[in-house]
C-alpha cells in the first residue's frame, strides 16, 4: 500500500502529493499513469515497454513506479519533501536519501 508524502517545489512553492510503496495504479492503469502527471516521454517508454512484454512490464514495474517518480522529482524537478517530520523521515528511508532538516 502506498503512503502519501506532501512534496513542494522550491522555486514555485507548489505542492504536490508523492507516493511511497507499491503503486496500485500504476498495476491497474500502466503508462496512463506517469500521461497523466505530466511524464510524456517516461509514459511512452512505459507503453513501448508494456507492448514489447505482453503486459509483464506493468506487472513488475508498479513495485517499483512510486520511488522513480519520487527520486525524479526530488533529483531532477527541484522538489523536496514537505510533510510531517515523521513521514518525511519514512519517505527518505524508503527513496534512500538524506532527510530534510
Amino acid at each position: 500500500m502506498a503512503e502519501r508524502v506532501l512534496i513542494r517545489n522550491t522555486a514555485s512553492g507548489i505542492t504536490r502529493k508523492g507516493y511511497i510503496g507499491f503503486s496500485w495504479t500504476y498495476l491497474f492503469f500502466g503508462f496512463l499513469v506517469p500521461l497523466i502527471r505530466g511524464e510524456i516521454l517516461v509514459a511512452v517508454l512505459h507503453a513501448v515497454l508494456t507492448a514489447i512484454t505482453g503486459g509483464f512490464w506493468q506487472l513488475f514495474y508498479c513495485f517499483f513506479y512510486n520511488r522513480h517518480y519520487m527520486t525524479r522529482m526530488l533529483s531532477d524537478e527541484g522538489y523536496v519533501l514537505a510533510d510531517t517530520p515523521e513521514r518525511n523521515q519514512d519517505a527518505a528511508w524508503a527513496l534512500n536519501i538524506t532527510p530534510p532538516s
